[in-house]
């Protein structure tokens, strides 16, 4: 049976700062982010199973995704740890929903990071083979399986 792709979208909302950045996306700065997910397998031929026909029920990486990614990243602030923190001592209450991560979060780099989280959380016999991370309508940064 051949291999076949399938792919789930999703969007959230953030924002995000890039330390030591030249321009003006060194402040902070939010996006409408759009996920592409595709992960790789064969189709389930277990004509038991309420899966048949099947290579992921869209339902469970559906879960994995909003889990791994989509409710911890939607409507927060991501920034590097190296950011200084004591401009956010006086507004905690503006900033409780700060996510530090130890790389600059550049679309390039957030992808890696959920694609390795992602990984993680799939079936055995399921592969993830790329992600696409749109940032605005014409930029985006992929990651494939392929390309390690």
């Amino acid at each position: 049976m051949s291999q076949i792709r399938v792919t789930k979208e999703f969007t959230f909302e953030m924002a995000h700062a890039l330390l030591g950045y030249d321009g003006p996306c060194k402040y902070i700065h939010g996006h409408s982010y759009g996920l592409s997910v595709t992960v790789i397998g064969k189709a389930i031929t277990d004509s038991n199973s309420p899966k048949l026909g099947m290579v992921i029920d869209f339902g469970d990486l559906k879960r994995i995704v909003k889990e791994q990614v989509v409710d911890v990243f939607d409507h927060a602030l991501v920034l590097n740890t190296l950011t200084p923190r004591d401009s956010f001592k006086q507004s905690i209450d503006l900033f409780n929903q700060v996510i530090f991560v130890d790389y600059q979060p550049t679309s390039e780099n957030l992808v890696v990071d959920f694609a390795e989280k992602i990984k993680k959380k799939l079936p055995a016999q399921i592969k993830l083979h790329s992600l696409k991370l749109r940032e605005t309508a014409t930029s985006y940064a992929e990651w494939h399986d392929g390309d390690q």
